[in-house]
């Protein structure tokens, strides 16, 4: 749907009716306990499970602790539960939440013009998806006494949706006054998002339908860490790198025919993982050779490899490197406590990172990105600021400043650990925020992931002229990603479909 300009009405109307007295104080749930949900879909020929997941991230935004049911059996008196009625008449759908939380009961409801049967089933889920979600948003809102950061957006892209509207010709006024009025985002989030979506249009200058980028996956590193759930192997299985090596270079060998016979031009190539330095010189120097000799990189106008792990990094892989023509690396500190960084299971310390820095400015590297991760276990708040303090007098061109997200597969999910808080964790982002922009850095690309921490964001930040055009293709799907290697996902995009 387009945008409303800055000011304009909501196209979604409805006040909420409370029906008890909300309490003072904030709700914080962590019991894990569960909430039941009941569906009743009136004048609609369609079942429930249409609007289960979304139904779903909601709940998982507002009630984080909570545990979906779909009981069979009436509703008991006074259990978490919530009620969503989808119904019809003439030309409004109109979607009534009924919310029991913590003894009390919430009542609200959403509604927006019926869209018509011929602008097709997707056009009409997402307008019934998004008054559902809203109805369950403000009894959700009312029963916890405040707003999420990112209001009632669920999505993992929340940058699309500005960019979207920029490209439909509304203005950043509009774009910002539809994410404040629509979704409820606060402005620290509007402001972000409009700043990514800013960077991407700049990104998409000069862009053809012949552009593509390319991802090489390394999956090996020298230890997991324990937040991790990527496909990944240490240990003994860096036995497998030669053959690893062996299958990856038959792989750029056919794709890289594929790609001379469909015309495609490579603007930029991305080495991830894993860490890509836990190769040997000699087997990145194989490996880079035949991207190079099977691969037309004419075009190629940025060339990345994750040197993530600085307990991989030496001078010799550093040369490897800027002899093939990579241009941007990545040294990843995390965090600048050892303590923490043995909480992660990561096999360096902070004096290592500091060595690898030394490195890799040494060897001249024009761009280098360092991650940061808010919420780390064993972390607080004046330990994460002390860590940004100090990557930031290092001055690095890019800073990519995640929130801990428990990932399904990860050590962390199945063994827990002393985890900072989400209200922590809001100081940590908002103490990063306000002192990235004093260090003269701006926000272009943001993604957001299931089960982070509070619910926030992972956010690059750079330096003006030093973005990362991968980054921003790749979260902004603004062409085509073809991926070479284990655990990556090739991702075709069509730039005609919009």
């Amino acid at each position: 749907p387009h945008p409303p300009p800055s000011g304009a009405p909501s196209p979604l109307k409805g006040e909420g009716l409370k029906t008890r007295r909300r309490r003072n104080s904030p709700k914080n749930n962590s019991s894990g306990t569960v909430m039941k949900l009941y569906f009743q879909i009136q004048n609609y020929n369609w079942q429930p499970e249409r609007y289960k997941y979304s139904v779903e991230q909601m709940m998982l935004t507002l009630f984080p602790g909570e545990r979906p049911e779909y009981p069979t059996q009436r509703m008991a008196r006074g259990e978490n539960s919530l009620v969503l009625t989808l119904s019809r008449a003439k030309s409004w759908a109109t979607a009534h939440a009924l919310l029991t939380y913590e003894g009390q009961t919430y009542r609200h409801f959403s509604k927006a013009p019926d869209p018509p049967e011929h602008t097709g089933r997707l056009e009409r889920d997402r307008v019934l998806q998004r008054i559902l979600k809203t109805a369950f948003y403000r009894a959700g809102t009312e029963a916890l006494g405040r707003e999420p950061p990112w209001g009632a957006l669920t999505g993992v892209r929340p940058v699309k949706i500005p960019t979207k509207a920029l490209t439909q010709g509304f203005t950043p006024r509009q774009a910002d006054g539809m994410l404040r009025d629509l979704y409820r985002v606060s402005e620290e989030r509007r402001r972000l998002c409009l700043d990514a979506a800013l960077a991407a249009a700049k990104a998409d200058q000069g862009r053809t339908d012949r552009d593509i980028s390319l991802y090489v996956g390394i999956p090996f590193c020298p230890s997991r860490c324990a937040y991790c759930s990527f496909i990944s192997a240490d240990g003994k299985a860096l036995a497998l790198l030669d053959p690893y090596l062996d299958a990856l270079v038959r792989e750029v060998h056919a794709v890289g025919s594929v790609l001379a016979r469909a015309g495609r031009r490579v603007r930029s190539v991305y080495f991830g993982g894993g860490t890509p330095t836990t190769l040997s010189p000699e087997q990145l120097h194989r490996l880079l050779g035949e991207l190079e000799e099977h691969i037309d990189l004419t075009w190629c106008s940025e060339y990345t490899v994750e040197a993530g792990r600085p307990d991989t990094i030496t001078a010799e892989k550093l040369s490897v490197l800027k002899a093939h023509g990579c241009a941007r690396v990545s040294v990843n500190p995390q965090t600048m406590s050892d303590a923490v960084l043995r909480a992660i299971g990561r096999g360096h310390t902070a004096g290592d990172f500091l060595a690898a820095w030394d490195l890799v400015r040494q060897a001249g590297f024009s761009v280098v990105n360092m991650d940061l991760i808010a919420g780390l276990p064993a972390d607080n708040e004046g330990g994460f600021r002390a860590s940004l303090d100090q990557i930031l007098s290092l001055e690095p061109e890019n800073l990519t400043v995640h929130t801990l997200a428990l990932k399904k597969g990860s050590r962390l999910m199945e063994q827990g650990g002393g985890l900072p808080s989400a209200e922590e964790v809001s100081h940590m982002l908002d103490y990063a925020w306000n002192a990235l922009r004093e260090a003269g850095y701006a926000p272009y690309y943001l993604y957001r992931q299931k089960y982070m921490s509070g619910g926030f964001e992972n956010v690059g930040w750079s330096v003006p002229g030093a973005e990362s055009l991968y980054n921003i293709c790749m979260m902004e799907e603004l062409h085509t990603i073809v991926s070479l290697g284990a655990g990556g996902v090739t991702k075709l995009i069509d730039p005609r479909a919009g």
